[in-house]
């Protein structure tokens, strides 16, 4: 371990995905439990839709920070991004783990309708399918 208490030697990466909701604080928990537990380091993603800055989904400084002492405070390394997607989520994911070399993805769940779910369609299930390594959700 180096000077802040995280792991210096890690072979494995996981991905969290984060929105500022209750379900984004479910993936980070769930997220840095898998990373401590596996010896690996995280990178927390929040990924933007392209041209849509300034969303209630996108972090400021004060919030990275925030996440980054979470991690610290369960020895896990952190790296925080803040990629732009089109509409293609699941497939930015995936560029990701190939840039990263992550073995895992971990999401947060929000409860929805079956109806809500038809009619709007759900990025989570789209991970779920397309994702080219395991997906971990965590419920909020």
């Amino acid at each position: 371990m180096n000077q802040s208490g995280a792991n210096t030697l890690v072979d494995m990466t996981i991905l969290i995905g984060y929105l500022p909701a209750p379900e984004g604080e479910a993936a980070l928990r769930a997220g840095f439990a898998e990373a401590k537990l596996r010896s690996s380091n995280a990178v927390v993603i929040n990924s933007q839709r392209r041209g849509a800055s300034g969303t209630p989904t996108e972090i400021d400084q004060d919030v990275i920070d925030r996440i980054v002492s979470l991690g610290k405070d369960s020895d896990v390394e952190v790296e925080v991004l803040q990629p732009d997607h089109e509409d293609d989520l699941p497939g930015t994911l995936n560029e990701l783990v190939e840039e990263h070399d992550a073995q895992l993805i971990v999401i947060g769940l929000r409860k929805r309708s079956a109806i809500g779910k038809f009619i709007l369609g759900s990025q989570a299930q789209r991970i779920l399918l397309e994702a080219e390594v395991p997906v971990l959700t965590a419920k909020a």
